[in-house]
Parts: structure tokens; C-alpha cells; sequence
């Protein structure tokens, strides 16, 4: 279904590539897919079984053999979808602090990418779909129609996550920080799939840009785009 049009949108944690990616899913009738639920959605029952997480390969074999189900969210208001891992719904589990720190781990095995990449580009279906993650642009979907990624300095990331969390203290924020500033080094510098901007990416840096900017530039982006590719708007 290469027809199906994709908009990648990849970036570090917290640059706003759930945001950005709802609302212009929403904009254009499209499903919305953050693929780092997968990732998180594996470490959660990696750590919950104690799997060993320097283990490329059991941690990929634990991958083929965990249901990983994204259904209609049971409360909307709060996220697009619920996750459901072997059947006990994940959603709120698959974001707590344990997952956060250790889920650049688990995704930075190549086993584990291979493991999840059918999974994630079985989820190009019409009448198109936008993608958030950090290898969209570049591994997933390097044919995407439109390719953007988001990014942040690491001090506004961290700033985000703890506002996030409901908790705006200095030492809250100190402690995301840190956080933040690992992960980015454990995605950049992983063998597989590594966190970087596709050559063909728009680098939106939203520091010094609002939502309704940055999303404004990612609409005028996918309408040019299916434009020029001929498609009825």
C-alpha cells in the first residue's frame, strides 16, 4: 500500500511529536500511531518479567511471544488509544518512571527492532496516517510523503516532562533532565536505527515555536506535498 500516504514524524522525547501528530491527523482524517507504545509496551513486560534488558535476543523472542494490542482509548481526553499487553491494559503502566528509564535500552537492540518493524508498517492503511518515533523518517517509512522532525533542547524537554507529571519543582526537574539527557545519548548512539534527522527532513526546533506555529507548518507541509502528488483534498 505504498499509495497510502505517511507523515513521519521522528524527534527526542518530549519534543511534542504526539501533539504535533494528533492534532494533524485529526486536520486530515488520518489515524495517529506513536511507535514508541511498542517499545514501551515490551520494556514494561521485560520489567515485569525481569528480563535480562542487555539481552537482544531474549528481549526479541519475549517480543514475538507478548500480545501487544492498541485499541480505542477508554478515556479519549487523555490519549488516542489504549495499549493492552497480554491482555491487562498497559496504558498508564507503560509511562511510569521504570519504563521511561529503561525503554532506550530495550529499543536500541537491533533483535528488538527487527522484531517490531512488520508490526509498525502494518499500520499504513487509507486513508493515511501520521507516525511518531525516532526512525520513521529514516528506517520505517523512508518513503513518507512528508518527513519532519521535532526537536528541543534538552533543558525545554525536561521542563515538559515534569510539567507532564505534575510536578514543576526544581529537584523534579533537575531529575528529568538527567533523564532526558541519557536517553538522547542512548538513541543517538545506538548501532540500530539511531535517533538523527532523515536528509530529507523538516527541522522544526520547538524551543522557540507554539504548538499552533509548528503545526501549522507540518499542515502547509502534507497539503503541499499531496498536492504535488496529485491527491483531492
Amino acid at each position: 500500500m505504498t499509495d497510502v500516504p505517511v507523515v513521519a514524524i521522528d524527534g527526542p522525547a518530549a519534543a511534542g511529536k504526539t501533539v504535533i501528530g494528533r492534532a494533524l491527523a485529526m486536520h486530515f482524517g488520518w489515524s495517529f500511531f506513536d511507535t514508541g507504545v511498542l517499545y514501551r509496551a515490551l520494556t514494561w513486560k521485560a520489567l515485569r518479567t525481569a528480563a535480562n534488558l542487555t539481552d537482544g535476543s531474549a528481549l526479541a523472542r519475549l517480543a514475538g511471544s507478548t500480545s501487544i494490542d492498541v485499541v480505542p482509548s477508554a478515556d479519549p481526553d487523555a490519549r488516542p488509544y489504549d495499549v493492552v499487553v497480554d491482555g491487562f491494559d498497559a496504558s498508564v503502566a507503560i509511562r511510569e518512571p521504570e519504563v521511561d528509564r529503561s525503554v532506550s535500552q530495550v529499543s536500541a537492540h537491533a533483535e528488538v527492532r527487527q522484531a517490531l518493524i512488520h508490526a509498525q508498517r502494518s499500520l499504513r492503511r487509507p486513508p493515511g496516517i501520521v507516525m511518531a518515533g525516532r526512525d520513521i523518517g529514516t528506517v520505517i517509512f523512508p518513503d513518507a510523503l512528508v518527513k519532519i522532525y521535532l526537536d528541543a533542547s534538552p533543558e525545554v524537554r525536561a521542563r515538559r516532562r515534569a510539567q507532564e507529571r505534575g510536578i514543576e519543582s526544581d529537584s523534579a526537574t533537575e531529575a528529568e533532565l538527567r533523564d532526558v539527557k541519557l536517553r538522547d545519548r542512548t538513541d543517538q548512539l545506538r548501532e540500530a536505527a539511531p535517533l538523527r534527522a532523515a536528509e530529507d527532513a523538516e527541522v522544526l526546533d520547538t524551543d522557540y515555536l507554539d504548538v499552533t506555529t509548528v503545526l501549522q507548518r507540518a499542515i502547509d507541509l502534507t497539503t503541499h506535498a499531496l498536492r504535488r502528488n496529485g491527491a483531492e483534498l
